[in-house]
């Protein structure tokens, strides 16, 4: 079965499959295209054509499960966008000024992994195919890109948390950031 026959087939009831898991007509259909790209992309990858509605409800499940995580670390604050604005996430200004820099100051893999996952739209399985690497060498890059990215800014800045991680203020502490 071919992608277009796929969509006409299964668009609609994914789309109501997406639209119970996240209540947002908008982001459902977001989300729905996502899915038939990765479809489209990955269908040559589908050797056994009896397995074909488990295996396109895996790739919705997986990116819906994408989507909160997005979410997630976004409101967590595992990563910042490049173009914040005071408002977002309830951050104080000196926070916001200080973060942006640290993360250019990154060497160019962790800059790169997190640009390319948090900032932008590939899993990271994606990136790692992408890149030729295994998955869980990317994952790695990832986390070593956090930590050295938290390094940086502590170094500089004091930081108070909560008991959850939530920043509660910051300080700078001689640096020019």
């Amino acid at each position: 079965m071919n992608t277009t026959q796929i969509w006409k087939e299964f668009s609609e009831e994914l789309r109501g499959f997406i639209t119970s898991r996240v209540n947002n007509h908008d982001i459902a259909e977001d989300i729905l295209q996502d899915v038939f790209v990765k479809i489209h992309r990955k269908a040559s990858d589908l050797s056994d054509s009896n397995k074909l509605i488990s295996w396109i409800y895996q790739i919705t499940r997986n990116t819906i499960i994408d989507y909160y995580r997005k979410k997630k670390l976004t409101l967590n604050m595992s990563f910042i966008p490049e173009e914040l604005e005071e408002t977002d996430a309830g951050l104080n200004p000196q926070f916001i000024k200080c973060l942006i820099p640290f993360i250019d100051r990154l060497p160019n893999i962790y800059r790169e992994a997190l640009n390319k996952t948090i900032y932008g739209d590939l899993s990271q399985k994606e990136c790692a195919e992408e890149l030729g690497i295994t998955y869980t060498a990317f994952k790695s890059r990832v986390q070593r890109a956090r930590q050295k990215l938290k390094s940086l800014f502590t170094q500089c800045c004091n930081i108070q948390s909560d008991k959850y991680g939530n920043i509660v203020s910051s300080t700078v502490d001689n640096c020019s950031c």
